[in-house]
C-alpha cells in the first residue's frame, strides 16, 4: 500500500497570526520532509476561499518538485469542471518534466462549488460539464494532435498540445464521493479511483467499490489495472492517548463551524470517539493502531492500494505535522507492508 498525505494548504493552521507566506514555506517543508521520510506521495487540493492557499496547485507542487527527488506530486483534487483540460494537461505536464516524471493528477467534479461563479460556470451543468473536460483531457494524454469538439469549450482542429509529459501517460486518478455513477465511470474508463470518505464507517463504501471493480472487467480491463486509494483525515502521533490530544480539539472547532455551514450536528467527543474507533472514518492513534486501522480498511474494501492523510486541517502546529510525517514515514509504512508485522497489529 502506498502511503501519503494530501493538503488543501491552510492558511491558518495552528496560529491565526501566521502569514500566507509562512504558511506556504512550512507547507514545502512539510512535503520535503514527507519526501526524505518515504512517504509515497503528496497531494495539493483545489479551492478557492480565503482560508486556503490551494488555489494554484501545480504552481505548489513545482516548489515542492524542485526540493524533492522521489516523492510523487498530484493535486487532490483538481476541480476538472471549472478548468480548461488543455490548461491542466500542460501544467501537469510541466511538473512532470521539473519533477522528472513524479506528476499525477487525481480530477474531480469539485464537492466545494465557489469556482464555479468564480469562472463563469453554471452549477446545472456539473456533471455534463466534468464528463465532457475529462474525455478531453484523456484524449489530449493519449495524442499529441487534437480533433475534438464539444458544449462547452470552443473546438480544436488538428491542434497539437505541449509540452508532452514525461510519463508515456500522465497518471489520471478520478476522485470520488458517494455517488455510485461516479465508481461506473471510473471503472468504464479504466481510471484508478481515489475515494475520499469523511465520515461514518468507511466499509460502508465496499458497494460502490465493487460496483466501480465490476464496472472495469465489464469494460475489459483486468484487476491490476483498477487501483483504489483511500483518503481520509487522520494524523499519527507518538502514542495513541496523545494523538487523540492533539487532534481532537482542532478537529471539533474545525467540523462544528462546518457543521453550522451545512446542517450537521456538532461534533462531540463520543462522536469523535466513534469515528476514531475500529470501523470509523478517523485514522488518528499511534503507529501500531493507525497501521491496524488502514489493513483493517483494505480488508473491508477488498483491497487498497493508495491511501492519503488529511491532516492540517485540524489546528495542528507545523512542528506537530512534522513529527507526524516523519512517524508515517518510520513507523507507520513499515508496520503495513511488512507481512509478519500483519497479525501483530490487527488485534486493536
Amino acid at each position: 500500500m502506498e502511503i501519503g498525505i494530501d493538503s488543501f494548504a491552510s492558511a491558518m493552521y495552528g496560529s491565526k497570526t501566521l502569514s500566507s507566506v509562512d504558511a506556504m514555506e512550512q507547507l514545502l517543508d512539510r512535503i520535503v520532509q514527507a519526501d526524505q521520510a518515504g512517504l509515497a506521495i503528496y497531494g495539493i487540493g483545489e479551492h478557492h476561499k480565503k482560508e486556503f492557499l490551494d488555489s494554484a496547485p501545480a504552481v505548489i507542487l513545482a516548489a515542492a518538485a524542485a526540493r524533492t527527488k522521489n516523492i510523487r506530486l498530484t493535486s487532490a483534487v483538481s476541480v476538472l469542471s471549472t478548468s480548461d483540460p488543455v490548461r491542466v494537461y500542460q501544467s501537469f505536464a510541466t511538473l512532470d518534466l521539473i519533477s522528472k516524471g513524479r506528476a499525477e493528477l487525481v480530477v474531480g467534479r469539485g464537492s466545494a462549488t465557489e469556482a464555479f461563479p468564480l469562472f463563469g460556470y453554471n452549477l446545472h451543468h456539473y456533471d455534463e460539464l466534468f464528463k465532457e473536460k475529462l474525455e478531453l483531457l484523456l484524449k489530449i494524454r493519449e495524442q499529441e494532435f487534437i480533433t475534438w469538439s464539444g458544449k462547452f469549450r470552443p473546438a480544436l482542429q488538428n491542434q497539437p498540445i505541449y509540452p508532452r509529459s514525461s510519463q508515456e501517460k500522465l497518471p489520471v486518478w478520478l476522485g470520488v464521493g458517494g455517488t455510485p455513477a461516479s465508481f461506473v465511470r471510473a471503472g468504464t474508463l479504466g481510471l484508478p479511483l481515489m475515494v475520499a470518505v469523511i465520515g461514518g464507517e468507511t466499509a460502508r463504501f465496499r458497494p460502490l467499490i465493487d460496483l466501480y471493480r465490476e464496472a472495469g472487467q465489464q469494460a475489459g480491463f483486468s484487476p491490476e489495472q483498477l487501483s483504489v486509494g483511500l483518503h481520509s483525515p487522520g494524523y499519527v502521533a507518538a502514542t495513541d492517548e496523545e494523538a487523540v490530544a492533539d487532534y481532537y480539539p482542532g478537529y471539533a472547532e474545525l467540523w462544528t463551524k462546518a457543521g453550522r455551514e451545512r446542517g450537521w450536528p456538532p461534533v462531540t467527543r463520543a462522536s469523535f470517539d466513534a469515528a476514531a474507533g475500529p470501523k470509523g472514518v478517523l485514522v488518528v492513534g499511534g503507529p501500531a493502531q493507525v497501521a491496524a486501522k488502514l489493513l483493517r480498511h483494505s480488508e473491508a474494501l477488498g483491497g487498497v492500494d493508495r491511501f492519503t492523510f488529511q491532516m492540517d486541517n485540524a489546528g495542528l502546529s507545523h512542528e506537530q505535522l512534522l513529527r507526524s510525517i516523519e512517524i508515517i514515514g518510520t513507523k507507520v509504512i513499515p508496520r503495513v507492508n511488512n507481512a509478519k508485522a500483519y497479525g501483530e497489529i490487527t488485534k486493536f
